[in-house]
């Protein structure tokens, strides 16, 4: 067994185009170079799988005999290396592209999963089974994800979502039972954010989530140099700001909160403007009140309140609010629309990058091996607006002439089109064939993507 390892040692190993393992260097910082070069082959064996097992990525990668099998199952399961410092290596290279304020998407999402001894696991709400008649509730573990959003070069006007950190929130009973502290998914999300703000204190954030990560808990605990966009209740309380004791009198104890205001729902019954914005792919006309309040957990936090009363799509009346009292209107509902992209991201990470997949079962496992899906989401999109929309070609399909950029599917094929060109331009083909035999193994990657 040993002189037949050997013997296949001699080959090297399929590796991604060269621009995108220089894109991966920076990444070494947070590992060893062993770990690192497995690393490697474990992320050309993530692009090139369709079941995304360590097993079924080592054999993608064509890395059987390479090394032992263990040595890929320990770059998740026992590495020293930090899933929080990988995550904050693919921000800094993120950094170059961003300007500004820079917007951050909060969110949860379900891996179902299999098994009882899988760490973690339990009982999650499954959002896409459900109705808003009846909860659906399956097996598996929720992830907390916080992302990076933003518009990337040679990629039209589409906004993205990197994905960079991760939490995976375990449920109260589970805890329990297995003696961990237990911590809700807005106090993951706020420690997330803690954990990026503070590492680059002289950028300032805005975050935005939906009503689950818009409460207290986060409110009251929000960075120095982050903002937050969320939803808010219909039927919110609502205070003005405590009105100052006149001069020369004795008032006592200083009020914390003013008086109460109308709720969102009342807001809506008085006089309202027409906005028309376009957003979420169309063009959304609704009638819209703003005003600048107080919430009862935080009466010391301006905050801009907007209720709106869409007029048309058939969706219900609801609220927003913004921690930056000067917004408008338009610039809250135009950045809580920026949330979008995170489910987009959910969508191509769980259909091509198989976030669902991995098998492992222990604690180090179960933490490392699925956020790395969305990793290998935000360094192929990365790759893809640095480099690949250079080699990218549309498709001519008669039944699709109306395409004009590419999907995160087109992204992963060029990828991989161009690491099996490179890799078979390096054998120095010759003869009239050779083209045809390029073209021929292009044709079967693009079909297997």
């Amino acid at each position: 067994m040993r002189v037949a390892n050997n013997r296949m040692s001699k080959e090297a190993p399929l590796i991604l185009v060269p621009s995108f393992t220089d894109l991966l260097q920076p990444l070494s910082c947070v590992m060893t170079a062993p770990t690192f070069e497995s690393f490697l082959t474990v992320v050309t064996g993530w692009a090139f799988a369709h079941r995304r097992t360590v097993t079924g990525i080592i054999v993608a990668a064509d890395a059987v005999g390479k090394k032992h099998h263990s040595a890929y199952h320990r770059v998740f399961s026992a590495a020293r290396w930090s899933l929080d410092e990988l995550g904050l290596a693919v921000f800094g290279l993120i950094l170059p592209l961003l300007s500004g304020t820079i917007l951050l998407a909060l969110d949860d999402t379900l891996a179902r999963k299999r098994g009882l001894k899988i760490f973690g696991v339990g009982m999650h709400h499954d959002p896409l089974l459900s109705t808003r008649k009846t909860a659906i509730m399956n097996w598996g573990h929720c992830w907390v994800v916080l992302g990076v959003v933003l518009q990337l070069p040679f990629c039209g006007d589409r906004w993205f979502c990197l994905p960079i950190l991760f939490r995976l929130y375990i449920p109260k009973k589970t805890a329990a039972k297995k003696k961990l502290p237990y911590k809700t998914k807005p106090q993951l999300a706020v420690e997330m954010m803690q954990l990026l703000c503070q590492r680059h204190e002289n950028r300032h954030f805005h975050a935005v989530g939906d009503s689950a990560y818009g409460g207290k808990s986060v409110l009251l605990n929000l960075p120095g140099n982050c903002d937050l966009t969320s939803r808010l209740t219909m039927n919110a309380r609502l205070h003005d700001a405590p009105s100052a004791c006149p001069a020369g009198k004795k008032c006592g104890r200083p009020r914390k909160r003013g008086p109460l205001l109308p709720t969102p729902r009342k807001m809506l019954d008085g006089r309202c403007r027409k906005l028309q914005l376009d957003i979420y792919g169309r063009r959304d006309t609704s009638r819209v009140v703003e005003c600048v309040a107080r919430c009862h957990a935080d009466p010391a936090r301006p905050l801009k309140v907007v209720a709106v009363h869409p007029l048309s799509g058939g969706r219900k009346d609801q609220a927003f609010f913004s921690t930056c009292p000067d917004d408008t209107a338009a610039t809250v509902l135009t950045r809580f629309a920026c949330r979008w992209p995170i489910e987009v991201t959910y969508h191509d990470s769980k259909g091509h990058l198989g976030f669902e997949e991995p098998q492992g079962w222990t604690r180090c496992a179960v933490r490392r091996t699925a956020p790395m899906a969305m990793l290998m989401y935000s360094l192929v999109t990365l790759w893809f607006a640095k480099e690949g929309h250079r080699h990218y070609q549309l498709p001519r399909w008669p039944w699709y002439a109306g395409k004009t950029q590419a999907s995160f599917a087109d992204m992963l094929a060029t990828l991989r089109c161009q690491s099996i060109k490179t890799e078979v331009s390096s054998m120095a083909l010759t003869g009239k064939g050779s083209r045809n035999i390029v073209n021929v193994l292009l044709h079967v990657v693009k079909l297997a993507a």
